[in-house]
């Protein structure tokens, strides 16, 4: 009986894309495009149409750059902190509130958040709303996972003004909700 043949890991597929294979390439943005949509839509404060810029933006940036990928993490912990970048320095340049206003076609599906409809919207709308760096902080700490000395590095911060920030979103969040002492 013939063996079958093993998946390429994404090393192997990294290595082909950096040789200029555009499949691989294209295998990479599908097997990662949806954990960087994620975090790139709660950071743009769930706009899709600037989420999908931001992640196509960032994925030419990985093509651009792939030839510096060095394999000491995965891709796509690479791609995923690229993705981040490209968002944060977008937040910062625009250095306004990206979102003011969030109608229902901001809010994520039903199926990427396990809140009932209601909760989920109300509490999308609430992070939209919350200020730029109040909502950067909140969702890399609290969504993301990141250690406030990953925050302040990336958002060239201190460590105190990133807890800071993210007890003001906290705060903020807690009354648009309704939960305030």
């Amino acid at each position: 009986m013939p063996e079958l043949a093993a998946e390429p890991s994404d090393a192997d597929i990294v290595r082909a894309a950096a040789a200029g294979d555009r499949r691989a390439f294209e295998k990479l943005y599908r097997l990662h495009v949806d954990k960087v949509h994620g975090a790139v839509l709660r950071l743009a404060g769930f706009d899709h149409a600037r989420a999908e810029d931001l992640v196509q933006e960032s994925f030419v940036r990985a093509w651009q750059k792939l030839d510096t990928f060095r394999h000491d993490s995965s891709f796509g912990t690479w791609i995923y902190r690229l993705a981040v970048n490209t968002a944060l320095m977008a937040i910062r340049a625009r250095n306004a509130d990206p979102v003011s206003i969030v109608d229902d076609e901001h809010l994520p599906d039903a199926a990427d958040n396990p809140f009932c409809p209601a909760e989920r919207d109300e509490l999308e709308r609430a992070i939209a709303a919350l200020p730029p760096r109040a909502r950067a902080v909140l969702v890399l700490h609290d969504v993301e996972g990141w250690k406030h000395e990953e925050i302040g590095n990336e958002l060239g911060m201190a460590v105190g003004s990133s807890k800071a920030q993210l007890h003001r979103a906290r705060s903020l969040l807690k009354r648009a909700l309704g939960d305030t002492p």
